[in-house]
C-alpha cells in the first residue's frame, strides 16, 4: 500500500505525474486530501479554489488513484499512523517535514520523496491567472 496526500486545489500534471509515480510503487494508492477547513487553514482564506468533495471525485477519476479521503487536521499523521503504509510518499517540497514518517517507519515501511514537476505549483498558477485580471 503507497500513501500520499495534499491539497490538490488545482488538478495539475505536476499532481499526475507524482500519483502515477506513486502508483507504481506499490498495489493501491490512497491519496489523502485536504479537507476544506484544512486548505483554508494552510493556504489562506480565498483557497481552497474546488470543494473537498470535488477534488475527491476529481482524483478518484484518475487511473493511478485507487482510494480517496479526507483528513481535517492540519497533517494526516494520525491517519498515517492508523494505516501504516508499506510506503509514503511525499513530493521533494516536504523533504524537511513529512508527517506520519516515524510511524511509517517504526512499522518497517518507507519513506520516499520524489523530485516536484519543474513549472508546475498551484499557487504559481493562481497567482498568473489572477495577473491577468484587467
Amino acid at each position: 500500500m503507497v500513501f500520499t496526500n495534499g491539497c490538490y486545489d488545482l488538478l495539475h500534471p505536476g499532481h499526475i505525474r507524482l500519483l502515477e509515480q506513486a502508483r507504481s510503487l506499490g498495489d493501491l494508492l490512497i491519496l489523502a486530501l485536504n479537507s476544506d477547513s484544512s486548505v483554508r487553514r494552510a493556504k489562506g482564506p480565498s483557497r481552497p479554489l474546488i470543494a473537498e468533495t470535488e477534488r475527491a471525485a476529481l482524483a478518484l477519476a484518475l487511473e493511478a488513484v485507487d482510494a480517496v479521503t479526507l483528513f481535517d487536521e492540519d497533517t494526516p499523521r494520525q491517519l498515517i499512523a492508523e494505516l501504516l503504509p508499506d510506503i509514503l510518499l511525499k513530493g521533494a517540497d516536504w523533504s524537511h517535514f513529512i508527517a506520519g514518517k516515524e510511524e511509517v517507519e517504526a512499522a518497517g515501511g518507507r519513506v520516499l520523496t520524489v523530485p516536484l514537476e519543474p513549472g508546475y505549483s498551484t499557487t504559481n498558477i493562481v497567482d498568473l491567472i489572477l495577473s491577468h485580471q484587467p
